[in-house]
C-alpha cells in the first residue's frame, strides 16, 4: 500500500509542474489521478460519501430560499 503513496505524491508532483509551465489539461489529468488514487487508499474511502453528504446539505438549505414566496415588506 506504500506504493499508493508514491503514485499520489508523483501525481500531485506532475500537476504542480504542468502548473508552473500554464499545461492547464496535464495539470488537471494529474490531479483528477491523485484524487482516485487518494480514493482507492483506506484513508480516502470515505470521501465520495463525505462530499455527498455536504452535497445533500447544501441542497436542503437552498432549496426552501429558491422555491419559496418572497416575502412582504411589514410581515
Amino acid at each position: 500500500m506504500s506504493a499508493v503513496g508514491v503514485l499520489i505524491f508523483v501525481a500531485i508532483l506532475g500537476a504542480v509542474i504542468c502548473a508552473k509551465v500554464r499545461a492547464s489539461g496535464g495539470a488537471v489529468a494529474f490531479s483528477l489521478l491523485a484524487l482516485v488514487l487518494f480514493i482507492a487508499t483506506p484513508a480516502g474511502q470515505g470521501l465520495p460519501e463525505a462530499i455527498s453528504t455536504f452535497m445533500n446539505a447544501v441542497d436542503g438549505a437552498a432549496t426552501p430560499a429558491l422555491t419559496s414566496e418572497p416575502l412582504e415588506a411589514g410581515r
